[in-house]
């Protein structure tokens, strides 16, 4: 009769399925396997057959940020945070248990005090103008201390300031006595040589001599043009004084210190000039004002009219000027 040996193969067909189940549960990768935690997830994703990208889309994570947890390069990542939310985010985008990732990765990765990294990309730099600034004003305030420390010791070390005797301060005082003060002799008086020629309106003094009469110069103009050789008579003929008498302000040197006085007989200008076109005197005169002119060489009367001044020399009429222009020493016969 023949073996039945149904049973105890669908027995052993039953035991080799368990033993291929569990060999393949074996080769699963878990949180535990590799040196660490980033090793463990990326044997997962290996075995998962995924590649960086694919997890990166699924986390919304960098994709080198992946790499760097996977390599276990913490110093490419942002702070502590941000790393372990990275690692949790990863572990459930494998379908393993996100909690228990972040708990093997603070063992493997304590704590310590040192402060947050700044997110990666993100670099701190300084402004090289702002160290500048702040290096020149603390030499600045060096400087200004050191010269101040410089000063007190120079005003220690300097001697005394210089004082007078009591007695001189005493008559120094003000209101105290003074001796004679002895002045020199007065200067001269300025050389009038700085007043300008009066100007004189043309046909003004035709008109005062005519009365006013614009009329009777009119006609003196007309009787002189049609006879040239008539002497020009604005003035009717009248004697002339035989010594001076002022009849106004006289100008010029002091009486004893002249030789020469000419004297207005009507308005007209008088200057008076010395060598080298100096000018002594300029005015022009009214009728009885009087010039003395001082005992200088070189010196020249000009008139614009002769017959308007009377010449004195030594207070002896002389008559008229002879010319407009003339010598003071040819009125003196010198």
């Amino acid at each position: 009769m023949p073996l039945d040996t149904g049973g105890v193969t669908g027995l052993h067909l039953q035991m080799d399925g368990d033993r291929d189940a569990n060999r393949h549960e074996s080769l699963t990768p878990t949180l535990d396997t590799g040196p660490d935690v980033g090793a463990a997830l990326k044997a997962a994703r290996e075995f998962r057959g995924l590649n960086l990208q694919d997890l990166a889309d699924t986390t919304r994570i960098r994709r080198s940020y992946l790499a760097a947890i996977e390599e276990m390069r913490l110093d490419e990542l942002p702070s502590r945070p941000f790393t372990v939310g990275y690692v949790r985010a990863y572990a459930n985008a494998l379908g393993l248990d996100g909690e228990a990732a972040v708990d093997r990765f603070r063992r493997e990765e304590p704590l310590t005090d040192n402060a947050l990294r700044a997110p990666i990309g993100v670099s701190e730099t300084k402004d090289p103008r702002l160290t500048l600034i702040v290096g020149a004003g603390m030499l600045v305030l060096a400087a200004i201390i050191l010269w101040n420390i410089a000063q007190r010791a120079m005003s220690q070390d300097a001697p005394p300031p210089h004082r007078a005797p009591e007695s001189a301060m005493a008559g120094a005082k003000l209101g105290a006595a003074a001796g004679p003060v002895s002045l020199g002799a007065p200067l001269p008086a300025p050389v009038e040589s700085t007043t300008p020629i009066p100007y004189e309106t043309p046909g003004l003094a035709e008109a005062t001599a005519a009365g006013g009469s614009s009329d009777a110069v009119i006609a003196a103009r007309k009787a002189s043009a049609a006879n040239p050789t008539a002497p020009e008579a604005a003035i009717p003929a009248r004697p002339l004084p035989p010594t001076f008498t002022p009849k106004g302000a006289v100008y010029g040197a002091q009486p004893g210190t002249s030789t020469v006085t000419v004297q207005a007989l009507k308005g007209a200008s008088l200057i008076v000039r010395g060598g080298g076109g100096v000018v002594y005197f300029a005015r022009q005169l009214a009728a009885g004002e009087a010039y003395r002119v001082p005992n200088l060489a070189g010196l020249t009367i000009d008139t614009t009219d002769a017959t308007a001044f009377q010449v004195f020399v030594d207070g002896q009429s002389k008559g008229l000027l002879p010319s407009p222009t003339i010598s003071p020493s040819k009125l003196t016969g010198g």
